[in-house]
């Protein structure tokens, strides 16, 4: 049998669960134990539950004479006899080569194996064998390159059948992997307790598999039906353990008292005009400093539709008297921070404290200067608190959240409306009494920070705020335990984004006598206006075309001078870096000098997706932006278009011919600048892997389940209506809840409900 050698038998525990430590199972030696943690495989439950990636169909073998007329594109088996071995070792790496020379009645061929030095030892001429791997033609002979075998008249788990493939972690093999999830199936697998009522063993297929019977099949289907089966089993229970958390956090929070109730409403219309009027000044004094004539002619600015049903939602919530857990999901500049400071209004109205927790320093002081310009006219202080404050200041801000005070010197509150970042959860906080706590960019955050947060307080109200919405399909199934407003309705006199795709060298000309991408650059520059140009790495990588950060600022400042010159432009290029490498501080002080004006071109990576609000930004450049999710582009180019003067987004793409993903990315941010829109377009581009906006519910890949797959949309909807019963309802159809969950989550998820799921840790792919 091929792969690593096994380990010696080890004793194996008497009693044996799903629980057993793998280390302590006796299934795995000690050292393989620890490099299965790597992969989050911990128990003996994980194990089970760690199931194919793919699966390779070697039950119809082919003959030597047909692969020497065909190439086929998968691995394929086929039984040979051995007629010599021959074990050299190369000159150029040191690493020995092993070759069989095969045949059988058709024809003859050849295998070969690097490194494995055991297949000597396995292989004898005249062996009868068969051989399961890929093969290629060494000019009319088939070569097996790497098989796995095994002998020919025995039941082999890596040959002749339906091969299960799945991740690895480095010094774990494929056949090693298989003989111990083979073991474990074998000692826990089929006597593996079944935790579904008899109730639930059923679809709208008929009976499901047990959860024995489906680990088994899972692993080693007999045929691709019985696989299938399976993992209908295996993904209904993975989506009702989910809805279970999420309605079971839904009904806790419904259930919860103590949170702040605010039934006045008496300042509502007043706090609204205040925020619009605050808003219309900002226009104003933008046009102004374009040198137009400030609040003439300008329209009165009104919350949108969306805002307002927003607010009148939020009001409801507020008087509801259980806690509110709201998300708001709206493009940037769709007017989310005006409905948080609104909120913190009401808050700070009825002498209660609220508080906004931000992803960054410079973001933090950013939405403290917003907030306010929008609460001081209604009589509220606000309080910063960051990880860069001065002790001074830091034991002022302390004492001001500990004992807030409702009017001070000024007249105004003090204490009741704070701003932070991560400094605000640390446990030397101490609020007097937090009502509300406000998250923005939430899935920047850990579930950890965010309950941090809440923690504060009595029952506190929760306000979540996105910039990445997620397809309506996926939202019923992912924000199940949330109430959800959209703002959809863009601010009014925003204007759209020119967006267009260039090759690279298309950089300074587009063409014979039209000027490029850089000349663009260069021409807003010296109208005084920012630009941006995003790379998608930070190091150099030979193997990789992506620019870094800093040598695409180097050619930068080396060209754009000449540039200038050719065009007939004449600025000065004030170039700046930041990408994640940097110390945050560094970085943010990097962001201040931009939105300053003292750097006018910033080069960055994705760290730039949530930074400052430059309205004289009006010009993005993504280079390599084949390599960018939807989600990042969207992100990306709303960075721009912020002042009111017209703006562009440049996608920079050489695999825009060639490649047809790339090609249906960049045409949907081309054709439209609505995130809900490009959640969608997301949503049907890619119906496997991460989807715009999916983390952002903190909810990590799921190990069964596809949640763009319609047939798994659907039996989460089923699984929803199973879990309200269960949760809800006493009787018969009610087994034992905590059991129930903890089988459906602790094992291959780890946590259950929107925001509760850690990430997995990182694997790779069996090669």
């Amino acid at each position: 049998m091929a792969g690593s050698p096994s380990p010696t038998p080890r004793p194996v525990l008497a009693a044996l669960t799903p629980d057993t430590p793998l280390g302590r199972s006796g299934l795995v030696p000690p050292a393989m134990a620890r490099r299965l943690a790597r992969m989050g495989l911990l128990s003996v439950r994980d194990l089970l539950f760690h199931l194919p990636r793919r699966y390779d169909d070697f039950t119809r073998p082919v003959t030597l004479g047909w692969l020497r007329d065909h190439e086929p594109e998968g691995p394929v088996s086929a039984t040979v006899t051995v007629l010599d071995l021959v074990v050299e070792t190369t000159w150029r790496r040191g690493i020995q080569r092993t070759v069989a020379r095969l045949r059988d009645a058709s024809g003859e061929g050849e295998a070969i194996w690097f490194g494995r030095r055991f297949v000597e030892r396995r292989l004898a001429p005249g062996a009868v064998v068969l051989l399961s791997g890929k093969v290629r033609r060494r000019g009319w002979l088939p070569q097996f390159t790497s098989p796995e075998f095994g002998p020919a008249d025995a039941e082999s788990l890596h040959a002749g059948r339906i091969v299960p493939v799945y991740r690895l972690t480095e010094g774990v093999s494929a056949s090693w992997l298989r003989r111990a999830i083979r073991r474990a199936l074998d000692l826990v697998g089929a006597d593996y307790p079944e935790y579904l009522p008899a109730q639930l063993l059923r679809d709208e297929a008929g009976p499901l598999p047990s959860i024995g019977a489906a680990l088994e099949a899972a692993h080693y289907p007999d045929d691709f039906a019985a696989r299938d089966r399976a993992l209908d089993r295996l993904v209904s229970d993975e989506l009702l353990g989910l809805q279970i958390g999420m309605v079971s956090r839904d009904r806790q929070r419904r259930r919860a008292v103590g949170a702040p109730v605010l039934t006045s409403d008496e300042r509502t219309e007043e706090a609204i005009a205040v925020v619009e009027r605050v808003i219309e000044a900002q226009v104003a004094a933008r046009r102004v400093a374009d040198g137009g004539s400030g609040a003439a002619g300008i329209e009165p600015v009104r919350l949108t539709p969306d805002q307002r049903r927003a607010v009148e939602a939020i009001r409801a919530d507020l008087a509801a008297g259980r806690p509110m857990m709201r998300l708001l999901q709206g493009d940037v500049g769709s007017g989310k921070t005006a409905i948080a400071a609104l909120t913190l209004a009401f808050m700070a109205d009825a002498g209660r404290q609220g508080a906004l927790l931000a992803p960054t320093d410079l973001l933090a002081r950013q939405h403290a200067a917003t907030l306010a310009r929008f609460l001081e006219p209604l009589g509220h202080a606000v309080t910063l608190l960051t990880g860069s404050l001065r002790a001074a200041e830091r034991k002022a801000a302390l004492a001001r959240l500990g004992s807030p005070l409702g009017h001070g010197l000024d007249g105004r509150s003090e204490g009741l409306v704070a701003v932070g970042t991560h400094a605000l959860v640390e446990e030397a906080v101490a609020f007097a009494d937090l009502g509300l706590a406000v998250v923005d960019e939430q899935h920047r955050f850990g579930v950890a920070q965010r309950e941090a947060l809440g923690a504060k307080g009595a029952s506190p109200h929760v306000l979540l705020m996105t910039a990445t919405p997620i397809p309506q399909t996926l939202g019923r199934i992912l924000h199940a335990d949330l109430d959800v407003s959209d703002l959809r309705t863009p601010p009014a006199g925003r204007l759209p984004i020119k967006t267009g795709i260039r090759r690279t060298d298309q950089l300074v000309w587009r063409e014979e006598g039209v000027p490029g991408t850089f000349p663009l650059l260069l021409r807003e520059v010296a109208a005084g206006h920012r630009g941006f140009v995003v790379v998608p790495l930070v190091e150099e990588d030979e193997a990789s075309t992506a620019r870094s950060a800093d040598a695409t600022a180097e050619r930068l400042a080396a060209d754009l001078p000449g540039i200038g010159i050719d065009f007939g432009i004449t600025v000065e290029a004030r170039i700046g870096v930041v990408h994640g490498q940097m110390h945050a501080r560094e970085r943010d002080a990097v962001m201040e000098r931009f939105r300053a004006g003292e750097v006018n071109v910033l080069v960055g990576t994705t760290v730039i997706e949530v930074g400052v609000d430059v309205p004289e930004a009006t010009v993005m450049i993504i280079l390599d932006a084949d390599r960018f999710g939807l989600a990042q582009l969207h992100q990306l180019r709303g960075r721009v278009g912020r002042g009111g003067h017209e703006s562009y987004c440049v996608l920079v793409s050489d695999a825009y011919e060639t490649d047809d993903i790339a090609r249906a990315r960049l045409d949907a941010i081309v054709a439209t600048q609505d995130g809900f829109e490009l959640a969608e377009k997301d949503l049907e581009l890619r119906r496997e892997g991460e989807l715009l906006g999916l983390t952002q519910s903190g909810l990590p890949p799921l190990r069964v389940a596809t949640l763009s797959d319609p047939r798994h949309q659907r039996r989460s909807v089923a699984a929803r209506a199973v879990a309200e019963t269960l949760v809800d309802e006493d009787g018969a159809l009610r087994p034992d809840l905590d059991g129930l969950a903890r089988e459906l989550t602790g094992g291959w998820l780890a946590g259950v409900g929107a925001g509760d799921v850690l990430p997995a840790p990182g694997a790779t792919d069996d090669a």
